[in-house]
């Protein structure tokens, strides 16, 4: 089975995360940040992942924190449940739609970290929420899992929208890239041999 257990302890965040890859899409989410734990709910949906996470964070100081914290330990847990790639298909791409948002998504799992995140948010907040978090949040995943990830904002006017379909379109990408290639159990995908 495909998955990790994370523990992240900083003077900022005390994190417990678990992930499991080849699952149905199970969550149970208490970052202590709402509209965060709405995103990562439907991450793992949409992903077919299994993802237990809790954080308590100093969200009185505000949620960044919380939310590179939490980026960075899901990131930390992809690539441990990753183990040696042996078998994956290691590419994903999806174009997700939400209502008059379009996000498109391309992963890589590359073993080189790199974010390219073109995804402009009309409004600063969500709620309570700082809409600058998700580039944030991003950062810390891809930097951990050491993946390629773009994100490229096609349309959109609703904010609530754009993250969501961003947060979507990522996790559909990625659970085409960490699925079987069935042809090829034993192959790691490069010519390097290793990722």
């Amino acid at each position: 089975m495909r998955q990790s257990e994370i523990t992240r302890l900083t003077g900022e965040t005390d994190i417990r995360l678990k992930l499991e890859l080849d699952g149905s899409g199970k969550s149970e989410i208490n970052t202590g940040v709402g509209f965060l734990d709405h995103m990562l709910a439907a991450f793992a949906k949409h992903a077919r992942f299994d993802l237990a996470v809790c954080c308590k964070g100093d969200t009185q100081v505000d949620d960044h924190h919380s939310v590179e914290d939490v980026g960075i330990a899901l990131g930390q847990a992809f690539l441990e449940a990753l183990g040696d790639k042996k078998g994956i298909s290691r590419f994903g791409c999806f174009l997700l739609p939400m209502d008059e948002a379009l996000v498109m998504s391309a992963a890589d799992i590359s073993g080189r970290a790199h974010l390219e995140f073109d995804v402009p948010m009309p409004c600063q907040k969500v709620g309570s929420f700082d809409t600058e978090l998700v580039k944030e949040f991003f950062l810390g995943f891809v930097r951990s899992a050491r993946i390629t990830l773009h994100l490229k904002l096609m349309s959109g006017e609703n904010t609530h929208h754009i993250i969501e379909a961003a947060f979507k379109s990522a996790a559909r990408s990625l659970k085409q890239a960490v699925s079987p290639d069935a042809a090829f159990p034993d192959d790691v995908p490069s010519t390097k041999g290793v990722l």
